[in-house]
């Protein structure tokens, strides 16, 4: 079937040898990993987009040891076969158990890091990636049954477009005590997570999942991993990332919520 449009013109995109082509001919390659490259780069106004190398790979090597793996199992068990849009894929971690668990849907999964959609489409070769901001989805319009977005941007008006009527987004975000033992390690006066009001302009909420649990980092690598992969790794300055290098095990907190809306009529 194939949900995928072009950013240029709008016109469904199919898939013609080695290339998405549009009704207009507007083309774009099938990389050698499997993915496509739906991103303008006039939308953005940059040249490198979204998580960097070393997040990306932080991330793999962290989630790779099943830390969040309660998340994951979280979201799998809401999902029904369909049309399924992972907005915000990074390297295909969820993705990947969305599939696993829903083998007989079309999964599809955009990002607009390239670097992260490049390992996605290496690593799993069953769902369909492509580059490209959340801001600009490049899918049809009522084309999705369920949108999934993973600690990703929220754009309301192309998640309200892309779904269905009645379509289900599921939304997981860190909760109050997220990551909290990491924040204590590094920060003189650490702060909580803000959770905002569960109510979305245009769609129903139906109900919140609160995942809570400790886990062990046992070894400083899995602690830089951790580290590397969230925002705190930008907003920090040396002398308080140096105080991670001293740590050989922590104990952290995950807490999620996984919010569950439908799409108004």
């Amino acid at each position: 079937m194939g949900i995928l449009i072009c950013p240029v013109c709008r016109e469904k995109l199919d898939v013609s040898g080695k290339n998405f082509i549009c009704t207009n001919r507007h083309s774009f390659d099938i990389s050698r990993s499997g993915y496509v490259n739906l991103l303008l780069s006039k939308h953005t106004g940059k040249t490198i987009h979204g998580d960097n190398k070393l997040m990306v790979n932080s991330r793999r090597d962290f989630l790779k040891k099943g830390f969040y793996a309660p998340l994951r199992e979280a979201i799998c068990e809401n999902i029904k076969s369909g049309i399924i849009l992972d907005a915000g894929c990074g390297e295909g971690y969820y993705t990947s158990g969305i599939k696993n668990i829903s083998p007989d849907s079309e999964v599809y999964g955009i990002d607009i890091s390239k670097t992260a959609v490049e390992m996605a489409s290496k690593t799993y070769k069953n769902i369909t990636f492509a580059v490209a901001s959340v801001f600009n989805i490049p899918v049809a319009d009522s084309s999705s049954d369920t949108l999934v977005t993973v600690f990703s941007p929220y754009c309301s008006n192309e998640f309200q477009r892309v779904l269905k009527n009645n379509g289900t987004m599921l939304m997981a975000i860190p909760s109050v005590n997220h990551l909290w033992e990491l924040k204590q390690a590094v920060y003189d006066t650490p702060y909580r997570n803000d959770v905002r009001p569960y109510e979305l302009d245009g769609f129903q909420f139906i109900c919140t999942k609160r995942i809570n649990y400790q886990f062990l980092l046992s070894s400083n690598q899995d602690i830089q991993s951790l580290f590397s992969m969230t925002p705190y790794y930008y907003r920090t300055g040396k002398s308080q990332q140096e105080k991670l290098f001293q740590l050989e095990n922590l104990e952290v907190t995950a807490d999620f919520e996984l919010l569950e809306y439908k799409k108004l009529l």
